[in-house]
């Protein structure tokens, strides 16, 4: 049973010392999460042939970081780009690169990528050491995220919280972009949230899929406080307006 009206509606209808490199006059603060809002659009929404174009183009319309999806074909049934087009971005970029390893082993492919990532994330579901991936993501001079299906439980990662730097919540099954925000991870949000309050930990709670200015407030109001931003950005007619009209959406959500 869903109370929440919005969320109904939505039913029916490092380098580790430096890590939050943001845009502070845009900063938004929320008194459900420790850090400040980081808006990360997500590089696979992007024209590929034109990525130094579309990289100036997000850091220019308020980017904080840049995401990055690397997909082998196995863990999920998609292949998008891999360690070259990450060297490639970091060669244009100024705002931090976040990489997400949709892989099945991430302990293999990381090292591929710490050379030019700010963030390394992994999943709870892949196959590997997840404590043994973590500490060298961190070693390798990154900070280390930690990403979860929307049908895989957050009771799982609970031993692994103190060890991370980023939570990542998949707010759709990853592989794909395009797809529509799922309302049912929003307890999920809310819960690591809690745990985070609870336990004096201070890791970030980053949410990818189907956000935009309507469904960025449901996950904030959670805790969220790093969004992954596609489609609605990169094939928005002006990205500046619609980054900041979805950071202006979340001020009401603090």
């Amino acid at each position: 049973m869903i109370d929440d009206p919005a969320v109904a509606g939505l039913l029916i209808g490092r380098r580790h010392a430096s890590l939050p490199i943001i845009n502070l006059q845009s900063a938004i603060i929320n008194p459900m999460s420790p850090n400040p809002l980081i808006v990360a659009p997500s590089m696979l929404a992007s024209d590929f042939r034109r990525l130094g174009e579309e990289i100036l183009r997000a850091e220019k319309a308020g980017a904080d970081w840049l995401h990055l999806d690397i997909m082998d074909g196995h863990f999920v049934d998609n292949i998008s780009f891999g360690p070259a087009f990450v060297a490639a971005a970091r060669k244009c970029a100024t705002r931090p690169l976040d990489v997400h390893l949709m892989v099945a082993r991430p302990d293999h492919f990381f090292p591929r990528f710490a050379e030019n990532a700010r963030n390394i994330t992994v999943h709870l579901e892949a196959d590997h050491d997840i404590p043994a991936t973590l500490a060298g993501i961190r070693a390798a001079g990154c900070t280390a995220g930690l990403a979860l299906r929307p049908a895989t439980p957050l009771d799982g990662a609970l031993p692994l919280l103190p060890q991370i730097d980023l939570l990542l919540v998949m707010t759709v099954e990853p592989g794909f972009g395009g797809q529509e925000f799922m309302p049912e991870t929003l307890p999920k949000i809310e819960a690591a949230a809690r745990f985070r309050a609870d336990h004096g930990l201070a890791f970030r709670i980053e949410v990818d899929g189907g956000i935009n200015a309507e469904t960025a407030p449901l996950a904030v109001a959670r805790g969220a406080d790093t969004l992954v931003a596609g489609t609605s950005v990169f094939h928005a007619e002006r990205m500046d307006d619609a980054i900041a009209a979805l950071k202006a959406a979340c001020v009401t959500a603090r």
